[in-house]
């Protein structure tokens, strides 16, 4: 099994739409227009987030405005660390090998997975895009992650709660499912990862050992 980490193991996408939303509100104003922007990319590099808002805000951002927009979500992300209600208890039922797949960098991923307490759960099997060279929606780390257990994507579940993440795990050959149980999941998210690949869609942790049991259940 490979699961996302922003937004289905550790409760921080919330926290990055607020921490983006007091960086750019200052410049851009309408914080309405720009959680518009900003929602759906959530799941997304940072980098190539911020681009795409200032550029639908009709501006550039230069290296010194993302470093320091970067700066202040990964400190917000730091200071507000929470996990997703239910995932360790869940995860700790899940009798498969476990892999992590993030756009965030290796050295977050680890560091909260440590701090969180998950980090047994997966050991080394983390993939992020400064590790494997591409980030998602892109299937680079799915694909590693798949490697990384020595079988084919197809034998593989992901559990992801964007659709930059949908896509990349669908991309990959994996069996989706779609997590809508986070803090910055709004109405309709389910139809949209669906849309985007997932195969079923859950809204709380406590369903996910059963989802994954029956995956594994050989078929009449």
């Amino acid at each position: 099994m490979v699961s996302d980490c922003d937004g289905v193991l550790i409760d921080s996408e919330a926290v990055a739409l607020d921490a983006l939303l007091s960086a750019l509100q200052p410049r851009f104003g309408d914080g309405e227009r720009l959680v518009g922007l900003i929602r759906p990319l959530l799941g997304r590099e940072l980098a190539p987030l911020l681009v795409e808002v200032f550029g639908e805000c009709g501006a550039d951002a230069s290296e010194a405005e993302l470093a320091a927009i970067r700066a202040l979500v990964e400190a917000q992300c730091d200071l507000r660390l929470a996990l997703v209600p239910g995932v360790a208890s869940a995860m700790a039922a899940i009798a498969l090998p476990k892999a992590v797949a993030s756009n965030s960098s290796s050295a977050r991923v680890h560091a909260a997975l440590g701090r969180t307490g998950l980090a047994p759960l997966f050991g080394a099997r983390i993939y992020t895009p400064d590790l494997v060279g591409s980030a998602k929606p892109h299937p680079g780390v799915y694909l590693a992650a798949a490697g990384g257990f020595d079988v084919a994507p197809g034998a593989c579940a992901a559990v992801e709660d964007s659709v930059t993440g949908v896509t990349a795990a669908a991309a990959a050959g994996m069996y989706v499912l779609g997590f809508t149980g986070g803090g910055h999941i709004v109405a309709g998210q389910a139809a949209r990862l669906r849309a985007a690949g997932a195969h079923a869609t859950f809204d709380a942790m406590a369903q996910l050992p059963g989802l994954i049991d029956a995956l594994t259940k050989p078929r009449a």
